[in-house]
């Protein structure tokens, strides 16, 4: 129901902290490559928002979420599903990007190594 509202946090705290950690860039090969987590986080969780308005669990006039319309136990369900789906999926997405800047940041490396060669 709302489970891409957590990777959503996450990129808004992410690109937040962009600004705030530029400087660092140049020697932190994570923060010089936020941005991509940002996209990753933005894409999916856009994605999930167009698929959950498809199915009708995201209306066009307020509360937004049709759980939150509903209350009690439908509310309940949507902060359980937040909790577990949305979490996983965040941490997942951190994970994935984390593997892919160290991916990076070796083959960088090797080719400084072998340009300097």
């Amino acid at each position: 129901m709302a489970c891409f509202t957590v990777p959503l946090a996450t990129a808004v705290a992410a690109k937040a902290a962009k600004p705030i950690l530029g400087g660092r860039a140049t020697r932190n090969p994570f923060v010089a490559r936020l941005d991509w987590l940002c996209k990753m986080m933005f894409g999916g969780s856009f994605l999930l928002a167009i698929e959950h308005v498809y199915h009708g669990e995201i209306i066009m006039t307020p509360p937004f979420l049709t759980a939150a319309q509903e209350g009690g136990e439908a509310l309940s369900e949507m902060f359980r599903e937040m909790a577990t789906r949305g979490v996983a999926m965040a941490v997942l997405l951190v994970a994935v990007w984390s593997v892919m800047v160290v991916v990076s940041a070796a083959t960088e490396r090797r080719r400084m190594g072998a340009a300097n060669v």
